[in-house]
């Protein structure tokens, strides 16, 4: 028997505001016909592409296990995102002021290719990746779908739906970049040093390329997290602050970078031993490292305002003073009387990072910025 080419979902149509979406229900085992996921990826061009994590194949057998047992019930709808290819059709009749009867008209062709399919899974892959593989003839499920523009929408919806849920938040802090929406105070905090971020590990000339650890660059060995918190430290009150404009709301990313590539690359080129080594053979890789090290560049640029923005030869001067008080590697820190600390004793917490952060200012203070400028 020929499978149809449409599919046809009795469906109600709600509206919040200005935004429509859909809530119908189908069988789960036809879902994969008309709906895949957008893996996240990066291109050719290491642009960024799709905005699902993995499978989780742990998860998908036990819900699969379930789903096998005597009476299962998954009452939570999954979203999906459709593109214009999708028609709701409204039958006249309203139940409320913002909602109306109606039937989504969706595309189903039986060779489609997953980039070809009408809709993308943007919450809920785990379930209906169980139902697909599960041991039974069919499942009913509740959805909830809109009709998206473009990619970015969906990535969008992606992050909104997911924010308050266990979901990583590398995956969402590497999308942030792509979104242009307003977002949850947190989130819009952090978009603009995401795409920091992301430059960083993208650009040729950062010496941090490739090196932070994201979905998509899985071989980093410097946590995102860590290098997204050095980055708010600064932006607040650092050197990348001067490149902002409170009025405006503007920053001037460039300017950010060139500062970033530079302070990094004197601290590669004074702690070569130390530099590209995952975090549990180099604190200087680890959170705690990456944090501290942050405050310093701020203040090495506080050091040199007068003269204009330090270059790299101008950060590798101040640091060169400090390779022999830092133990990133081996030997043992010397925090002060009594406080002393194996160089891997050092953990990425606030009291931790704290404690390392003072102690490079007090050394730095002691070492550099008491000697006259050349």
């Amino acid at each position: 028997m020929k499978e149809p080419t449409e599919l046809r979902l009795p469906a109600l149509e709600i509206a919040q505001g200005p935004r429509v979406f859909y809530s119908f229900a189908v069988d789960g085992k036809l879902l994969p016909k008309f709906a895949t996921v957008s893996r996240i990826r990066r291109n050719g061009n290491n642009l960024l592409a799709g905005y699902q994590r993995p499978e989780v194949l742990s998860h998908i057998a036990e819900i699969r296990n379930y789903l096998e047992s005597a009476d299962p019930l998954l009452p939570n709808a999954v979203v999906i995102a459709f593109d214009d290819r999708v028609k709701f059709l409204p039958s006249g009749e309203t139940p409320a002021p913002y909602s109306r009867w109606g039937t989504l008209v969706v595309p189903m062709e039986p060779d489609a290719k997953d980039e070809d399919k009408a809709g993308l899974i943007v919450d809920g892959q785990q379930r209906i990746a169980a139902i697909r593989d599960a041991r039974i003839g069919s499942f009913p499920i509740c959805a909830t779908a809109f009709i998206a523009n473009d990619e970015r929408e969906q990535r969008e919806q992606f992050i909104l739906v997911n924010s308050t849920k266990p979901l990583p938040k590398g995956l969402i802090y590497e999308l942030l970049p792509t979104t242009e929406m307003k977002l949850p105070p947190l989130l819009q905090r952090r978009r603009f040093p995401a795409q920091l971020l992301a430059q960083m590990n993208a650009d040729e000339s950062s010496p941090l390329r490739g090196r932070i650890r994201t979905p998509t660059t899985p071989s980093g060995v410097v946590q995102d997290n860590s290098v997204l918190k050095m980055l708010e430290n600064s932006l607040s009150d650092g050197v990348l602050y001067r490149f902002r404009d409170p009025a405006t709301n503007s920053s001037d990313a460039g300017a950010m970078l060139k500062v970033l590539n530079a302070f990094w690359s004197a601290a590669a080129a004074v702690f070569p031993n130390a530099w590209g080594l995952p975090p549990v053979r180099s604190r200087l890789m680890h959170g705690a490292g990456i944090v501290s090290m942050g405050f310093l560049m701020d203040a090495i640029a506080e050091r040199h305002r007068d003269l204009g923005m330090p270059a790299e030869a101008q950060f590798r001067e101040d640091l060169e003073p400090l390779k022999d008080v830092c133990r990133w590697t081996d030997g043992y820190w010397d925090f002060g009387p009594g406080v002393k600390r194996k160089w891997n004793e050092v953990q990425n917490t606030p009291k931790d990072v704290q404690m390392l952060a003072n102690y490079l200012m007090v050394q730095y203070k002691a070492l550099v910025w008491s000697r006259p400028q050349a």
